[in-house]
């Protein structure tokens, strides 16, 4: 009888997600994935990066590569307005972790979420990987797409930021 006890309470587990807006979407990630949330400061570009590696910051003294995820999910760059803010995430890797900042038009709110309030992410007729997308939460008419945040970047792409940061870091601690 405890054993059904336990698991009817796992399903009914409130999780709590940051939701942020990319152009006129709205996209959420585990609060657990987010270490920080950052205005808008100066990015130092990064030659010959990828288009979505939109450069490097410095946080406390690290290098901190930010990515726009606008053009990672291949949707039309707007305007840096004064919500433009930078979301540091923890993003496991290989079986450690490191942290990325994530470019986003607006930090909307934290939803808090039971695991049946989020329906199963949809299999085809989305233009997102649906890889990325943990599930959909749906508000009135719209959803708000769940990622899992781990997924959004392949381990290539993952250990090339990684490489980039530390070789930054690096060189940053010989000057």
């Amino acid at each position: 009888m405890e054993e059904i006890k336990m698991s009817v309470n796992k399903t009914n587990e409130i999780k709590s997600y940051l939701s942020f807006r990319l152009s006129e979407e709205i996209f959420a990630a585990n609060v657990y994935k987010v270490l920080n949330i950052l205005e808008m400061r100066t990015i130092t570009k990064i030659p010959q990066a990828p288009d979505y590696m939109k450069g490097v910051i410095n946080l406390r003294g690290n290098v901190l590569p930010v990515v726009d995820l606008r053009i990672k999910f291949g949707l039309p760059i707007t305007e840096i307005t004064v919500d433009t803010c930078i979301i540091v995430l923890n993003i496991n890797l290989d079986g450690g972790s490191i942290m990325v900042g994530a470019l986003v038009d607006a930090v909307k709110e934290v939803l808090e979420l039971n695991d049946e309030d989020i329906e199963p992410a949809p299999s085809i007729g989305t233009k997102y990987n649906a890889n990325f997308i943990q599930g959909m939460y749906r508000v009135n008419e719209n959803f708000v797409m769940i990622l899992n945040i781990d997924h959004v970047f392949n381990t290539d792409e993952l250990i090339n930021v990684n490489e980039t940061a530390d070789k930054l870091n690096t060189e940053e601690i010989k000057e």
